[in-house]
């Protein structure tokens, strides 16, 4: 495991981290959930991502039940939250200054700790100024309450707004975003956030590597019962699946699988290391429903040899090619 800075912060997240999105909770119970947080935390990796909406807080009791019973020195590991979705009352959603600070200590709470070290506006709020917002997060971060604020899926322009405002009357900005990254989702990665990372220093905390499971295989014949796809609540997922754009998707993953097979990878093993080979990748959150995913996931930073600037020329001839007709499942 290698260690990488979070933008031009001093803060060293590991380069693959774990995630409790969809898993803990609908997919994964508290004792499932605690052996891959130490299969995860033995192999190096020191930041836990969760959220206040995922399984609608239950995925951060399970977190801090665990947390709390592992006994790790806080000093060791790295949590985050999110704040957004908190409920369906007006006062429960969003980023005014109220609910940034309920959402805050509804976290410590649950993730049983006094401090988050992460803590991300999950998606802009056209409601709240975002001055307002930067504002609530400067006081959890004087409050000791957060170390680190951040964005999530935010537009390049809300993330520098958001920087003017702090630089302007002397708050503090925020230091990294939290956008989906993989083979078929790039622009903000590639292209938009290239200005904030070359004059903000901004750091990455990747999500979905695998595309919801899309660059495993899992899904190149049909979709599996026990998948997140088939999921109650995630019926958005097997559509995306099932629609044209997804079945060309699904055609480009057979043709990158053959190519991961002839350089002695596997499919998922390409796909994360395709996430790393990228420079303003902070670092590339996994999730899993079980060990032996987890396991799988860990390993493919044993074949970080197998992975070179020819094999990323070859992903991206199969990636930016379109095939003139595609099979269905």
């Amino acid at each position: 495991m290698e260690y990488r800075r979070l933008g031009k912060s001093g803060l060293k997240v590991s380069e693959l981290s774990f995630g409790s999105w969809v898993t803990f909770h609908n997919q994964a119970g508290y004792d499932s959930a605690k052996d891959m947080m130490i299969l995860a935390y033995e192999a190096g990796v020191n930041f836990f991502d969760n959220a206040e909406a995922y399984a609608e807080g239950q995925s951060e009791i399970i977190m801090g039940k665990a947390l709390r019973d592992l006994g790790w020195t806080r000093d060791s590991y790295i949590v985050s939250s999110k704040v957004f979705w908190g409920g369906e009352k007006p006062t429960q959603r969003g980023l005014s200054r109220k609910h940034v600070r309920d959402a805050c200590d509804a976290a410590l709470k649950r993730l049983q700790l006094d401090y988050l070290d992460l803590y991300f506006c999950h998606r802009p709020d056209v409601d709240t100024p975002i001055e307002e917002t930067v504002r609530a997060m400067h006081d959890l971060v004087s409050q000791g309450k957060i170390l680190y604020w951040g964005t999530s899926e935010w537009s390049a322009q809300e993330i520098f707004e958001a920087h003017g405002i702090a630089r302007q009357i002397g708050l503090t900005p925020p230091t990294m975003e939290q956008p989906e990254y993989n083979l078929f989702n790039r622009d903000k990665m590639e292209h938009d956030y290239l200005r904030a990372f070359s004059e903000l220093g901004l750091g990455t905390t990747i999500w979905s590597p695998l595309a919801s499971g899309l660059l495993t295989g899992k899904y190149n014949s049909e979709i599996p019962k026990d998948s997140r796809a088939n999921l109650k609540g995630y019926e958005w997922l097997k559509n995306r699946f099932d629609s044209p754009e997804g079945q060309l998707k699904i055609q480009k993953t057979r043709a990158l699988e053959a190519l991961a097979k002839e350089a002695g990878l596997s499919l998922t093993h390409l796909s994360l290391l395709w996430c790393l080979h990228n420079p303003n990748v902070s670092t590339v959150i996994l999730g899993a429903s079980r060990k032996e995913q987890l396991v799988d996931n860990l390993a493919a930073l044993k074949d970080r040899k197998n992975f070179d600037a020819g094999l990323a020329d070859a992903i991206e001839g199969i990636v930016k090619n379109k095939p003139a007709a595609w099979p269905r499942y």
